[in-house]
């Protein structure tokens, strides 16, 4: 049990550093090869910090990083919503952030699913 909660934290942790140093790279002028929807790279860059305590938090209480693990899936889901919306709309969305937010929605299901399975493993 304990390898799956470090393993879950420390996935968490290096996924919101990835997130943070690229969003920052970018937001400083680094160019990704593709255009920026800058809302986007705000929400997400900050989003990266928000990934980065939710592992922590997985260290220090279970059920408070599962209620953040829910609510990271969860706004993760209603910003891709945005986004398709927006891409058949005015603004044209790259196809690599909507790839991009397709996979942050996908890490955040799977850190939430294991760590619903280590609470209920461990009560």
């Amino acid at each position: 049990m304990k390898f799956l909660k470090v393993t879950i934290s420390l996935v968490a942790v290096l996924f919101g550093i990835v997130t943070l140093a690229v969003g920052t790279s970018v937001l400083f002028g680094v160019d990704p090869g593709y255009t920026v929807y800058r809302p986007l790279l705000i929400y997400n860059t900050v989003m990266g910090g928000v990934y980065v305590f939710a592992g922590l938090l997985i260290w220090r209480n279970l059920k408070q990083s599962q209620y953040l693990a829910a609510v990271i899936f969860s706004l993760n889901v209603i910003v891709l919503i945005a986004l398709y919306l927006l891409n058949s709309g005015e603004h044209l969305i790259a196809v690599d952030s909507l790839r991009a937010m397709s996979l942050r929605m996908v890490i955040w299901l799977g850190l939430y699913v294991g760590l619903k399975w280590l609470s209920r493993r461990e009560s």
